[in-house]
Formats: C-alpha cells, sequence, structure tokens
C-alpha cells in the first residue's frame, strides 16, 4: 500500500550471501529440483533496490525468498504438502528438530516412512524433510493416489539437517508479515499492488522437445499455463510491480517475455544420475522494465 516502509534491498549483502551458497543464513532447508540456490549470484543486480511486499507462487525451495528476507511477503505454491512443511517450521521448529534429530540416512528407515506417513503436522514436516534429504536427488513427485514415490537415494555423509539454518529460516518466516498458502498463482497474485516484487519461476525443462513442456508434465504445468502466466506477468508490471522471472531459455519462451530485459544464467544441470553427463545449461532471467539490470 502507497505509504507502507519499503525493504531496502542491501546489494552488498545479498552479494555476498549469494557468494555463499552454503554458508550463509538463512538459506534454503529443503533440495528442490529447479531450485536458483547456485543461481542467485547472477541474479542479485537485476533485483530493484527497494520493494514494498515480496510475492513468490512458485516457492520450492525459496532460495530467493532467504536471501532477500523480507519482512512482507506472500509466498504460496501449488504443492500442499511443501506449503505445510513451511507452516510447520514457522509454527515450531524445535519439535521438528526434535524429530529429526536422532534420525541417520537408513533405506529400510526411509521406506518405512515413505510406505506410513504420521499424521500429527509437526512429524510428518520432520518426515518430509527427512525423505527430501535421502531420497534421489531432491525429487518431489507423487504417484496417481498423490503418494510420495522416489526411490532411496543412498546419501554419501549421514547429515540430516542444518539445525542452526532451520532455526534461522523459521525466524525468517515468523518476522514481520510473512503469509503462506497453497494455491494457484492467479490466485496467489490477487493481492499485488505497485512497488511489489514479484518473483516467478514456473516448472520448466531445458532440454527443447516439444517445447520443452509437454514431457516435463503437461497436468503440472503446461504451455498453456506458460503462456497464461506470461500475460499476468505483463499486465503486474504495466501495473507498476517489479516482476523477475527465471525460465527457459527457448525463443518461444522468450517471445512471451517481450519487453522484458533478457539475461542468460548458466548452470550445470543436476539431474542426471552420472556426474559425467551432467551438462552445462542454459536459464533464462527476465525481466521488467522498471527493475535493475
Amino acid at each position: 500500500m502507497s505509504g507502507d516502509p519499503k525493504h531496502i534491498v542491501n546489494m552488498q549483502l545479498a552479494r555476498e550471501r549469494a557468494s555463499s551458497p552454503l554458508s550463509a543464513q538463512p538459506r534454503p532447508f529443503l533440495r528442490w529440483v529447479g531450485s536458483k540456490r547456485w543461481l542467485l549470484k547472477q541474479m542479485v543486480d537485476s533485483l530493484p533496490s527497494q520493494f514494498a511486499t515480496y510475492h513468490e507462487p512458485f516457492l520450492g525451495s525459496g532460495a530467493l525468498f532467504f536471501l532477500l528476507s523480507p519482512t512482507r511477503a506472500s509466498l504460496s505454491d501449488r504443492c500442499s504438502e511443501l506449503i505445510e512443511v513451511y507452516k510447520a517450521t514457522k509454527d515450531d521448529v524445535s519439535a521438528i528438530i526434535g524429530y529429526l534429530r536422532p534420525l541417520q540416512p537408513d533405506r529400510e528407515v526411509f521406506y518405512a516412512m515413505r510406505n506410513r506417513r504420521s499424521r500429527g503436522r509437526l512429524k510428518r514436516a520432520a518426515e518430509f524433510m527427512y525423505l527430501n534429504k535421502t531420497c534421489w536427488n531432491g525429487l518431489y513427485r507423487v504417484n496417481s493416489e498423490g503418494r510420495f514415490n522416489v526411490p532411496y537415494g543412498m546419501p554419501k555423509t549421514p547429515f540430516i539437517a542444518d539445525f542452526a539454518n532451520l532455526r534461522a529460516c523459521a525466524r525468517t518466516l515468523q518476522a514481520g508479515d510473512v503469509r503462506l498458502r497453497a494455491c494457484d498463482f492467479e490466485t496467489a497474485l490477487e493481492s499485488v499492488e505497485s512497488g511489489d516484487l514479484v518473483y516467478l519461476d514456473p516448472p520448466y525443462v531445458n532440454g527443447h522437445n516439444n517445447n520443452g513442456f509437454v514431457d516435463y508434465n503437461e497436468i503440472l504445468f503446461s504451455w498453456e499455463d506458460q503462456k497464461r502466466l506470461a500475460k499476468r506477468a505483463q499486465q503486474l508490471a504495466d501495473d507498476g510491480a517489479y516482476v523477475i522471472v527465471t525460465n527457459a531459455h527457448h525463443n518461444e519462451v522468450l517471445e512471451l517475455y517481450r519487453g522484458f530485459a533478457c539475461h542468460t544464467l548458466g548452470r550445470v544441470s543436476t539431474l542426471a544420475s552420472n556426474p559425467g553427463r551432467r551438462v552445462r545449461v542454459r536459464e533464462a532471467l527476465l525481466c521488467s522494465p522498471n527493475c535493475v539490470g
């Protein structure tokens, strides 16, 4: 709202923290496919110097949210169980740590937990974190019945969670007015106002096969969804919001965001099981005209 205090971005601090993705606090406490944790260093200079409320409707690991740590934020995702984990961490991180502390990677424990989840929300959140840490590549996938079905990942270390960082993440979620909900991005973006920062990181893949989206998950986020998102992004930018989008570096995608500044981000693919087959890929950082850079 007009007259509300702005969140001032300390660019030097943001660059320093983005350059230390393994040690900065708070930092993502979940592994998530498509996380921008390793791209933050390349994104910082495109951020506006200040903004009102932060909006992120494809939350995932929350890498940019934790980097900025704004006191006013609207965070959401279509994955309701993911949002419940954030809510539980915000409400009672000590209880979650109590559940996690005695656990270590173990195949039998993993499959027993995967096959029979607890009903209590705090213990269930701790189980989600354990499964996320010990499953294959941090992938989140459910079957037709909505049950998590990613196999055991054979972790190389006994490490499950950095409890100091988990507490730092909880403090960030507790600070000020940080709202969490499970919903579609259209619903999540209804409250955006001029001067707000909107970060859009929808599901996508980089392989150019039928626009790179059909073989990913047409039900999860289709090409029509991509077009719907781009249209909404354009509307928000026209209304005075700062809009930043990360997406596949495909000509068809870039055409959807005509008028946005495009920066190329580079990273190494992490999905191949054999590290030798992990190739360097390009992603697009698209910024509305009123953003820096």
